[in-house]
């Protein structure tokens, strides 16, 4: 059984006029208007997604401490992400709920949770991925979703922490090619994160639709199954996606067929193409 995820939550925000430019990107939304957050989590479900991915990406204590929030506030806001996807998935029942938890980059909102190698010591990667988790794992998610970690050396940290988190996890790098955007085996990073003790899959997302397949074989080489939701293909620089969009929804029929037990999409996909992908799946009953 292949569960279907949703898709990107900023371009899905933007299609409703809203502009997430800006450190917090998305996650400003939790506080501004969370409802629009809600009414994206819903159209998604609406399009087929079995599961909502939080707005937790980009959301973190020190970033909301940051931009002028109290701290008593952004640990509400961080919990509050996983309530509004909650409160959407239980309109229906068998929803889950994701809750999102992007690289360290994300947080610095600087292009390098696309490169890694921040810079910066374990100590401090753990100090700034422990808090969230933890505050996250109190609103009892049904899934942690661990995206868009650019390299090996933060996902060790990662590993770590979450050995000490009962909550189902997959754990999910970006790359390009069999490499991660910092440029190591796919191979040996896929091998690490399979170690979780309660990792429910491990791939790829937010990388080209063509580096999926080869994504998928490694993935399942660990033997764990596959999470894979990539980008539309385009390219992000400076700002702004460039370049011309191939994903291609029907190839996911495929990518399940080789061992792809999450499939969706990442940024630029919406809830238009979920619902083609929910569409592929309809042809594995039964099969």
């Amino acid at each position: 059984m292949v569960t279907i995820l949703d898709g990107g939550l900023s371009n899905a925000l933007e299609a409703r006029g809203h502009d997430v430019s800006g450190a917090l990107w998305t996650a400003r939304l939790l506080d501004e208007s969370p409802e629009e957050i809600a009414a994206v989590h819903r159209a998604y479900f609406a399009a087929g997604a079995d599961v909502a991915t939080t707005a937790g990406y980009q959301a973190s204590v020190p970033g909301f401490v940051e931009a002028g929030m109290t701290q008593t506030y952004a640990t509400e806001l961080l919990r509050r992400s996983v309530r509004v996807a909650r409160e959407v998935a239980e309109e229906a029942p068998g929803r889950l709920v994701a809750a999102s938890i992007g690289p360290y980059g994300a947080y610095l909102a600087d292009g390098s949770e696309y490169r890694g190698r921040y810079g910066v010591s374990a100590a401090t990667l753990r100090d700034f991925h422990a808090p969230r988790l933890a505050l996250l794992e109190t609103e009892d998610p049904d899934l942690i979703a661990v995206e868009t970690i650019p390299d090996v050396e933060e996902a060790e940290v990662l590993v770590d922490l979450l050995d000490d988190i009962g909550l189902p996890v997959w754990f999910s790098y970006s790359c390009t090619g069999t490499r991660t955007r910092a440029d190591q085996p796919l191979a040996d990073a896929l091998a690490l994160a399979a170690g979780i003790r309660s990792v429910v899959a491990v791939g790829v997302n937010c990388c080209d639709p063509a580096d999926v397949p080869a994504a998928i074989q490694l993935a399942t080489a660990t033997g764990e199954p596959a999470v894979v939701y990539p980008n539309t293909g385009e390219t992000y620089a400076d700002g702004a996606w460039t370049g011309t969009p191939h994903f291609r929804p029907g190839e996911a029929l495929s990518w399940a067929r080789s061992g792809a037990a999450y499939v969706g999409g990442c940024c630029r996909v919406g809830p238009a193409e979920i619902a083609l992908i929910a569409a592929e799946m309809d042809h594995l009953k039964g099969e």
